[in-house]
């Protein structure tokens, strides 16, 4: 059986994303869908309809790789991140890569900020590894 959405797993992570986003480029549903466009084939990989069932929260298919990537191009947000949030919305998936009880705290924690606060304190955290 395919997950459908978010209430298979109680999880929005990839829905918020979608909102969040979708909010911030100031599109409709059908000008965010015309923006995602495949990056090697230019074609349209989501329709506005799945776009906005996605957003209120109805049942949608989970999105394959192709969907991803033109998503990744409409809403200017990095692969990975699209590809982690719609494995833990869809398919309960939670990456956590540390073995230490304050970075899975960090991580948990992570999960609470919007999709532009991780970008921020990711950006913070790449600034401070690197010493600047």
């Amino acid at each position: 059986m395919a997950a459908e959405d978010h209430r298979a797993t109680g999880r929005t992570q990839f829905r918020d994303i979608v909102v969040e986003r979708k909010s911030a480029l100031g599109l409709s549903y059908m000008n965010l869908a015309a923006k995602c466009l495949h990056p090697e084939t230019g074609e349209q990989t989501v329709k506005h309809a799945w776009l906005h069932r996605v957003a209120t929260g109805q049942p949608v298919e989970a999105p394959d790789y192709d969907m991803l990537l033109g998503m990744h191009v409409g809403l200017e947000v990095d692969i990975d991140v699209l590809q982690d949030a719609a494995s833990a919305q869809f398919f309960g998936a939670q990456k956590i890569f540390s073995e230490s009880a304050d970075g899975r705290a960090f991580l948990e924690d992570a999960d609470k900020l919007t999709p532009a606060q991780r970008e921020a304190v990711r950006n913070l955290m790449r600034s401070l590894s690197e010493g600047r």
